[in-house]
């Protein structure tokens, strides 16, 4: 039987509030995701979406729970470790300026982590010119600063920095909702390219409030309401036959 590429067990997270309740923002989820698949996690804002990204990610601790990375148990992980764990597992932020360090160029960004693995300077300049152009833009973009980008190119290398060290699990953090339209649908084609470029060597975990552009990409969707998963199933399923009330609101309010 095939071993999923993220496996998440009973994973939660409670906030402790003075004079205040518990507050439990992810409450026992349970999901796989398998080589070569798109997982789509939506919900509106506060339904613990990134809070259950973040723990994956191992930014915060859970309260409870387990995360298996490629057959490793990566939920204590931390320190030099999660070095490791990032070799495996890269991130794609909502707004793209994050991805990089403002002083920096794009390029110095997108070779970051190949310079921390030893690469020497002319190779990491000729990997970072091809990066870019996987990724849709001129190797002249590698001189340029994120200040000096559209919002969708600097996207389109933040991707590309991404991918840079071949990551088995590509997370987008809600990855196209500050780009407008028309570029969202680039980045969603372009991931879609990517993906039949790499196959079964890359799985993504796509974060998104929006059902119509999770129908477009994902093979399957996890529907998140109050911290727990409500409803999954194929995009097509679930729209046409939602379960859940809380789903049913959400795909009225977008389709």
């Amino acid at each position: 039987m095939e071993q999923p590429i993220l496996k998440v067990d009973n994973l939660t997270k409670v906030f402790t509030r003075k004079g205040q309740p518990d507050f439990a923002a992810v409450d026992h989820i349970c999901f796989e995701l398998f080589s070569g698949e798109c997982l789509g996690l939506i919900g509106e804002s506060g339904s613990g979406k990134t809070t259950a990204v973040n723990m994956i990610t191992r930014l915060l601790d859970p309260t409870e729970g387990k995360i298996v990375l490629d057959g490793v148990d990566i939920t204590g992980i931390g320190g030099r470790e999660l070095r490791r764990v990032y070799a495996k597992m890269q991130m794609v932020f909502q707004t793209p300026t994050d991805s990089f360090d403002p002083r920096c160029t794009l390029g110095d960004g997108i070779g970051e982590s190949l310079r921390n693995n030893g690469w020497g300077r002319a190779d990491t300049k000729a990997e970072v010119e091809r990066l870019l152009e996987q990724c849709g833009l001129s190797a002249d973009f590698a001189a340029r600063y994120p200040h000096q980008v559209s919002g969708g190119q600097c996207q389109r290398a933040a991707i590309a920095r991404a991918l840079a060290i071949k990551p088995k699990l590509l997370i987008c953090d809600e990855a196209t909702s500050a780009l407008d339209v028309t570029i969202q649908q680039e980045i969603i084609a372009l991931l879609n390219e990517l993906r039949g470029r790499h196959g079964r060597d890359l799985s993504i975990l796509f974060i998104c409030h929006d059902i119509a552009l999770v129908q477009q990409f994902c093979d399957r969707v996890l529907v998140m309401y109050k911290g727990s998963i409500v409803e999954q199933g194929t995009p097509d399923d679930i729209i046409k036959n939602p379960k859940d009330a809380y789903t049913r609101r959400l795909i009225d309010s977008v389709l």
